[in-house]
């Protein structure tokens, strides 16, 4: 009888234990970090972004250019090579 009260009392302070609150209070913006490091970090499938500065009349053609298979291909730039003031290609530097 003494045997099972103890292991009652025994069974009734490990149940109390579980009321404990263990993290009393956090702060309000808790996790607020986490999510905005989330959201920086997942793609936007529906993404919408504002105006962009950039020559629609170019970026039309060259989004034809694309659909028909006419791509310009890029000129190769190194070291050596500076951009011109005109149109933003590069062009070699004489030595």
């Amino acid at each position: 009888m003494f045997l099972t009260r103890i292991l009652l009392l025994s069974a009734m302070a490990a149940g109390l234990t579980a009321c404990a609150d263990t993290q009393p209070a956090l702060s309000p913006d808790f996790g607020v970090a986490l999510r905005q490091d989330l959201a920086a970090q997942i793609a936007d499938p529906d993404a919408h972004y504002g105006a962009t500065i950039s020559d629609s009349g170019r970026a039309a053609l060259a989004q034809d250019r694309y659909r028909t298979g006419r791509v310009i291909a890029p000129s190769a730039a190194g070291a050596s090579m500076s951009p011109t003031s005109g149109g933003g290609a590069a062009t070699p530097q004489s030595q």
